[in-house]
């Protein structure tokens, strides 16, 4: 893989994570336009440790108070204030799919990584984003967040690991479905994706150490680490700005006509 090719699996590796149009469709479409092979394991590694860094740093204050608010909590030092109670929903809104995850992969990896299942997830996800926008009160943020939503949340983001589903775009639908705005929506998806992306990129990271001399060369690594990681922080910012002005039917369309070019190039 030379640079420039990492370079650009990066940047869509870095905008596709966190926007609700599904990172697998785009990573399955990009070698079929362009002929590239698969990038490997130590790249994914690496892209993932980039966007991960992105969405710390970018939510560094809001985390920090979290988590102080959070320890305080622990034994009863503390009242379950409404960021105590935010990482807590942060924490175990991530155990369903972490579960599904470690049950389920050898199934998916087998039976549900066809360009047909990633298309058709493509498309009826982007529906399912779309009625939920519409039909979600709007009316909550994050903070107010339940338990029945945590479990609501966190059994929906299990689904992304159906290829075409989109994380962000599956946890944003179930947001907006119990009630929250599109920004407190978007906001808890990509608080979420903390502990989802350090699970799985830890898990590459195994594979990887256990085959560390296939890495032949580190700048392409290095440089798609660092591209993922501004394309995710620019991502998350500009998102979270457009949605006090536009509603996910932009979101919805993309999905859409993805979902028909995939239809096409597969058949």
């Amino acid at each position: 893989m030379d640079l420039w090719q990492a370079l650009a699996l990066a940047l869509l590796q870095g905008l596709t994570e966190f926007l609700p149009i599904s990172s697998s469709a785009h990573l399955i479409l990009v070698p079929i336009l362009t002929g590239w092979q698969d990038q490997g394991l130590a790249f994914d590694v690496m892209v993932h440790v980039g966007t991960l860094v992105a969405v710390l740093c970018y939510f560094r204050i809001e985390l920090k108070v979290m988590v102080r608010e959070w320890l305080a909590s622990l034994g009863g030092r503390g009242p379950l204030t409404p960021d105590a109670r935010l990482t807590w929903a942060v924490l175990l809104g991530t155990i369903p799919a972490a579960l599904a995850g470690l049950l389920a992969k050898d199934f998916i990896g087998q039976h549900l990584r066809s360009p047909l299942v990633i298309a058709g997830a493509t498309i009826l996800f982007g529906l399912l984003l779309w009625w939920a926008d519409r039909r979600g009160s709007r009316s909550r943020d994050e903070h107010t967040i339940t338990w029945f939503d945590v479990l609501f949340v966190g059994l929906s983001q299990a689904l992304a690991l159906i290829p075409g589903t989109s994380r962000s775009g599956i946890t944003i639908t179930a947001a907006l479905l119990v009630g929250f705005n599109r920004q407190a929506a978007a906001r808890y998806s990509f608080l979420l994706s903390i502990p989802i992306i350090a699970l799985a990129g830890g898990w590459e990271t195994v594979g990887l150490l256990r085959a560390a001399a296939s890495v032949t060369s580190w700048t392409p690594l290095l440089a798609g680490a660092l591209a993922s990681g501004l394309a995710a922080y620019a991502c998350i910012h500009f998102f979270l700005k457009l949605l006090a002005r536009i509603s996910m039917l932009p979101f919805v369309l993309y999905r859409l006509v993805l979902g028909v070019m995939l239809l096409f190039f597969a058949s």
